[in-house]
């Protein structure tokens, strides 16, 4: 992140978190060669790509018919989608 953007922050954000979670932040941060706030604001803006995967979809113009195609036309029975939506996520383990 460059000077000019960090020196115009001005909204303040807070989050509390374990100690373990600090240290690890902080490690990684460190190991960034960032600050931690730089480290956190970079890990969280990954935010905006979430959002626009929600909405947004690249597609050629080569392409464009055959999205089309599977959207007006999906499969009825897909066992693999089944199979994967009937399995707990592994981070919901713990």
């Amino acid at each position: 992140m460059t000077n000019a953007i960090a020196s115009t922050r001005s909204a303040r954000l807070g989050l509390r978190a374990t100690p373990e979670q600090e240290t690890v932040l902080r490690r990684a941060a460190e190991v960034a060669h960032k600050s931690l706030t730089d480290f956190i604001l970079d890990a969280a803006y990954h935010a905006e790509q979430t959002l626009l995967d929600q909405r947004v979809f690249m597609v050629s113009g080569r392409q464009y018919p055959a999205l089309l195609e599977i959207l007006n036309h999906p499969k009825s029975d897909n066992p693999g989608l089944t199979d994967l939506f009937s399995r707990r996520p592994v981070w919901a383990n713990k």
